[in-house]
């Protein structure tokens, strides 16, 4: 009887070099970023650096022991994964002291654990649990609901964390969704309030409304002559309400958030602000010309001037120190991952597995448009990692989970398509 081959030889190896490529990029530029001449030793536990190469150990420890179990362990308890992070998010409003303005960590002593990170996670568990049951697509308003629900309760508990870098994450899930059946007609309503949110930023709530209200008229000017002329106007109408009860609701959200929230948002849409944070980065992206000055010469980075150059705002210290080329290979590296789980999803006749590699896309996706964007000064500055980049324990542990789960996953798809 012949021997079924080793786990080994049904991984997924460019997907699993690649994250470890990731990996290794973060843990050399975590050591440029923190260097210190008094303890140069990468594996000296007292830097930054030092504990991020124990992180990457455990990582690869725990990544080891999930391509060594059964992919069952994942779907069969993804709700009690997804209801014991919910339990945690709870018990961080009542246990954890604040930091940078959030509230997002349990300080275990030798770890502070953010489950706001491992949320993520263990949403992607519930939504694919939850879609793959379904007989039919989320076209259903009840079925849509229900997922929109598994999507907002962990997102309103991250809120009121103060924790709105995370949050935003779970609005992602909306490309999940529409993948597997939502209405288009609703991202295009998310992406024209998002639209509507800038301008009442940029304009006076009375000068939108005005814009409004010409916009209407001169459309049902036009339309003076159609059948439908009543159901223009009443369309109009509508949205015009809509903008101004929105606009208004803008104006007063803005009045009551700190000062330093407000002059992030600004900041963006070009407003004033400080912008200090945004000026170094872009500085030190623009220090790197095309090849970068070099490793563990950053001066914007070793001179402090940079801001959180080993967490949020780490792709800059690969820019400074390997310009254009550097910044290419990463941004080539995250969008071949991502690429490359979704052409692995497709493939897989599990519905789980395939709403699951969507689902992880989606964080993925979210992490690197915002990250690299705000370091652009493209998106506000909200605290949101690189992953496997970034310096930190939950999230370098919560990435690494998703990754090696789903790479389990996929190396079952033979049992499915025989």
């Amino acid at each position: 009887m012949a021997k079924s081959p080793s786990i080994f030889n049904k991984l997924d190896w460019p997907l699993v070099i690649t994250y470890l490529v990731l990996m290794f990029i973060g843990l050399i530029t975590v050591y440029a970023a923190g260097f210190n001449p008094e303890h140069p030793k990468i594996y000296d536990i007292s830097q930054t650096y030092g504990k991020q190469l124990v992180w990457i150990a455990a990582c690869l420890l725990l990544g080891f022991i999930i391509i060594n179990m059964s992919s069952k362990v994942f779907s069969v308890f993804a709700y009690a994964y997804y209801v014991l992070i919910l339990l945690l998010l709870i018990l961080v409003l009542f246990i954890a002291k604040e930091v940078g303005g959030a509230k997002a960590w349990i300080d275990l002593g030798f770890f502070r654990l953010q489950p706001s990170e491992f949320a993520k996670f263990t949403t992607c568990l519930a939504l694919a649990y939850y879609i793959s049951e379904l007989e039919t697509n989320l076209a259903y308003t009840k079925k849509l609901l229900i997922a929109l629900a598994i999507i907002v309760v962990p997102f309103a508990l991250i809120l009121a964390q103060h924790d709105m870098g995370s949050a935003l994450v779970f609005l992602s899930f909306a490309f999940l969704l529409n993948r597997f059946g939502m209405s288009d007609y609703i991202i295009f309503t998310g992406f024209f309030v998002i639209i509507i949110s800038i301008l009442s930023l940029l304009l006076s709530p009375i000068y939108l409304i005005l814009s409004m209200i010409v916009l209407v008229i001169i459309i049902a000017f036009f339309n003076r002559k159609s059948k439908d002329l009543n159901k223009y106007i009443i369309a109009g109408i509508t949205i015009t309400s809509f903008v101004a009860i929105y606009s208004i609701s803008i104006d007063l959200v803005m009045d009551k958030l700190d000062k330093h929230q407000k002059d992030r948002i600004y900041v963006l849409v070009g407003k004033g602000g400080n912008d200090w944070n945004v000026r170094q980065s872009k500085i030190a992206l623009g220090a790197g010309q095309f090849s970068g000055k070099g490793f563990l010469k950053g001066t914007q980075s070793k001179m402090n001037f940079l801001p959180a150059k080993e967490t949020d705002f780490i792709f800059c210290t690969i820019g400074e120190e390997w310009g254009f080329l550097g910044c290419s290979l990463v941004i080539g590296l995250y969008i071949f991952l991502m690429l490359r789980i979704l052409h692995l999803s497709e493939k897989h006749s599990s519905k789980f597995s395939k709403v699951y590699g969507y689902a992880i896309v989606c964080v993925f996706m979210m992490h690197f448009i915002i990250n690299i964007g705000m370091t652009l000064g493209l998106v506000p500055v909200i605290g949101i990692p690189l992953p496997a980049l970034s310096y930190g324990g939950s999230s370098l542990l919560s990435f690494s989970v998703m990754i090696f789960a789903f790479i389990r996953m996929d190396s079952e798809r033979w049992i499915y398509t025989g």
